[in-house]
């Protein structure tokens, strides 16, 4: 099994805190699971049995400044309770160490308790101190910018300013792969590899750095995953839709939990995907059909759903199945039974959107107009394109909306692909113009038989065009 495979179910795993709460007059601590409209606090006892219903705040966000700040202010009676924030594969037991240290106190716990101690003041202070505008943007971001090993990134070929430019910095920062492949190049001094990645970012101590996604022939569906032996019927759905199409106990290896997840194929890379199932969010209504709870469920458990009486952007209404990818991590159509980029992108051209014209081809961004003729399927000219010894050279490039390529050709190449060679000159000379020139002498091949049928009715025009009396000039035998 692959380390970026490990690391998927294990950043699934542990991707959220729990939030405790001590009531400090009755002296119990509770797993907080809601705030209701009147500021009124709904809990639950944090056991093993009651686990789904803890309220989970990503952990890899901005927890202080999105989260408790608004949720603190919100709470009637704040200053009544303490609350601490602890990983959730840990919240049933530290909520028992907790409530037995305030129940009977000892100095030594003290200590250990303290990191997961959240001290409102000090978070209120964080929070006075960024500006509202900036609070809403960074809302649903888990990393920060300034956290990211940019250094690693330049290595890579990579910067802040190109990711921008590419649209994938905002999902990086939100915890998710980019949603194309970025290309990418490793210097090892004595050689440098290019290639195409999708790239995702995971915490390591203090930094923030790339975990990169390379492209597999096909997904490795012989070995065991995370303690899960595919099936046939589970190899066939993976390699028919994407999606394993049901809920599998998966093993964390660090800790030896049992996960309950659902598996599919990342189709960029055919590298496998897992999702704890308490991430799973199925919608109440899909292209205006309300969802029922057992369609709900259904979708839930990973399977897949026959809707009928969905409307397109188009407002044609249409039926398709649906279901719910670990991937993507949201409910997707499918139209094909088969896990291919292009088939899939030609079904699915009514109700999904072909990729996006880039805005910018090899670091030159392109102008309005060209972007829209180049959004129009024209050809468009471009220049000031840099190599990599610094020259500039120009072009000419189109875009395959299909595939969701940028061609590109030198303007020599479209000069030598216009211009037709020798053979077809001759070709067009014999076939269509009556010609018989000297470079049709040059042809060692016999004539096609229009050439033949052209050169005898060429014989017997000339014949004809003699007048009676006259008589040809032939060879005499």
């Amino acid at each position: 099994m692959s380390d970026n495979s490990t690391e998927n179910i294990e950043q699934s795993a542990q991707i959220s805190d729990i939030l405790l709460v001590l009531d400090k007059d009755k002296m119990k601590i509770q797993a907080v699971k809601s705030l209701n409209e009147k500021g009124e606090m709904e809990t639950v006892d944090p056991t093993k049995k009651n686990e789904n219903q803890f309220l989970r705040i990503d952990k890899h966000g901005n927890f202080l400044s999105n989260f408790f700040s608004n949720f603190y202010s919100q709470l009637k009676d704040p200053t009544n309770f303490l609350f601490f924030k602890v990983p959730d594969s840990l919240a049933v037991d530290k909520a028992k160490e907790i409530q037995n240290h305030y129940k009977s106190p000892q100095p030594e716990n003290e200590q250990s308790l303290e990191q997961y101690k959240i001290n409102p003041d000090t978070h209120q202070q964080k929070k006075s101190k960024n500006e509202d505008k900036m609070e809403t943007e960074k809302a649903d971001y888990r990393f920060d910018p300034v956290q990211i090993d940019w250094e690693t990134m330049k290595n890579l070929g990579l910067s802040q300013e190109r990711l921008e430019k590419l649209n994938q910095l905002d999902p990086l920062l939100k915890g998710y792969k980019t949603n194309q492949l970025i290309p990418i190049s490793i210097n090892f001094g004595s050689a440098i590899l290019r290639t195409d990645v999708r790239l995702s970012l995971q915490q390591v101590d203090d930094k923030v750095v790339p975990a990169l996604h390379g492209i597999r022939k096909e997904p490795n569906l012989n070995y065991e995953f995370f303690g899960h032996q595919f099936t046939d019927e589970d190899k066939k759905n993976l390699l028919n839709t994407g999606n394993m199409g049901r809920v599998v106990d998966l093993t964390n290896t660090k800790t030896g939990e049992k996960i309950p997840s659902i598996i599919s194929v990342d189709q960029l890379t055919n590298e496998l995907i897992a999702l704890k199932t308490e991430f799973i969010k199925i919608p109440d209504e899909i292209k205006g059909v309300l969802l029922n709870e057992e369609q709900k469920q259904t979708l839930k458990e990973g399977k897949s759903l026959y809707l009928e009486g969905m409307t397109s952007v188009k407002g044609t209404e249409f039926s398709a199945n649906v279901q719910f990818n670990a991937d993507k991590r949201y409910v997707e159509f499918q139209f094909d039974n088969k896990i291919n980029k292009v088939q899939n992108i030609k079904s699915n051209r009514e109700e999904f959107k072909n990729f996006e014209v880039p805005k910018i081809f090899r670091n030159k961004e392109l102008s309005e107009q060209q972007y829209n003729e180049l959004k129009d399927g024209k050809t468009v000219f471009i220049d000031g394109l840099i190599d990599k010894k610094g020259q500039t050279y120009q072009g000419y490039i189109s875009f395959n909306k299909e595939l969701g390529k940028t061609q590109f050709i030198f303007p020599n190449q479209l000069k030598e692909a216009a211009q037709p060679n020798e053979e077809h000159k001759t070709q067009v000379a014999v076939n269509s113009e009556g010609k018989t020139n000297e470079s049709t002498k040059q042809i060692k091949t016999p004539l096609e038989s229009k050439q033949q049928l052209l050169k005898e009715k060429q014989s017997k025009n000339s014949t004809e065009s003699l007048p009676k009396n006259a008589k040809s000039k032939g060879r005499k035998v």
